[in-house]
């Protein structure tokens, strides 16, 4: 069962400045792309637990996957809304969005997919 989540980066240069694993997009498009390639895909959970003092340690549920994730990005009012349709649980994203974007975005509804 999918989820849609309205997401909004207010100042998407704080998001690209919040670390290691931070957006590099930027504009609207070119963030909900590399939001859905974070859901689709393992890369960036990989990356993340390869840096931790215990890889081995590292919850693998963290690193759940939705091949089918939707992701959609608008530029509006000099921030960027995205609508995120995934089966991930909101913990996991969460997790990849505090990977992505730091503390630099806001969780507007959550609706049933």
């Amino acid at each position: 069962m999918s989820t849609r989540y309205l997401i909004r980066l207010p100042e998407p240069e704080q998001a690209r400045a919040s670390g290691e694993h931070a957006l590099r997009s930027q504009g609207a498009a070119g963030i909900a792309a590399e939001l859905q390639d974070a859901l689709r895909g393992d890369a960036l959970f990989a990356r993340w637990r390869d840096q931790q003092p215990d890889p081995d340690e590292v919850d693998p549920a963290l690193g759940i996957t939705d091949p089918d994730a939707q992701v959609s990005g608008e530029d509006r009012d000099l921030g960027v809304d995205l609508v995120v349709t995934t089966s991930i649980s909101s913990t996991v994203l969460k997790h990849r969005l505090r990977l992505l974007a730091g503390s630099a975005w806001e969780l507007r509804d959550v609706r049933a997919g």
